[in-house]
């Protein structure tokens, strides 16, 4: 099953949140220690890293976060798997691409719910899982109904994301917070 939405549309009102005053309240619960936060939008080498704001806690640490936000309340995360389908430009769910970010923040705001979602351990669950839930969203099969393509029309090219279930993507978060080796104890 897929949905078609206007990007532009949800950019422009993804923007519009980025001052406010719930992100406030969200940062300073999460890290207690705030002192100071910065919005980061204007086009540049931060914004293309995945960085929408700048937090700073009261030891100096620099936290850095790229922000998505959700006008509805929905079961599940929207992965951006492609940014342009076409010229085949890696979204920033996909498996290949880099962001600087230290977390994505994923704000729902009729449920007044953020997820604050490590990028790297992120970006390891999507490494190991991505493929199986791109082609869970792509199936017909009613088992996998939670699972959807949603195409984006940017005007000139089409983005394309997929939608994993919140406790899924959580689970597997966690499970790639727990690392085992093999070898000798040392």
């Amino acid at each position: 099953m897929s949905t078609v939405h206007d990007f532009n549309k949800s950019l422009e009102w993804s923007h519009a949140q980025e001052d406010q005053p719930f992100w406030l309240e969200v940062y300073a619960k999460a890290f207690p220690t705030l002192v100071n936060m910065h919005s980061t939008r204007a086009d540049g080498w931060a914004q293309r890293g995945g960085i929408d704001r700048t937090i700073i806690l009261e030891d100096g640490t620099v936290i850095t976060v790229d922000e998505k936000v959700r006008a509805e309340k929905w079961p599940d995360i929207l992965i951006e798997h492609w940014s342009d389908l076409n010229r085949q430009v890696p979204g920033w769910g996909h498996r290949e691409k880099s962001l600087t970010c230290d977390y994505i923040a994923y704000a729902m705001i009729p449920s007044q719910i953020c997820y604050l979602l490590p990028y790297q351990v992120l970006r390891r669950a999507i490494k190991l899982n991505g493929e199986t839930w791109w082609n869970k969203a792509h199936s017909a099969s009613p088992e996998y109904r939670d699972y959807q393509v949603v195409k984006a029309n940017n005007g000139n090219y089409w983005t394309y994301s997929y939608t994993v279930p919140i406790e899924i993507l959580l689970n597997a978060i966690r499970d790639c917070l727990i690392v085992t080796w093999e070898g000798t104890n040392g």
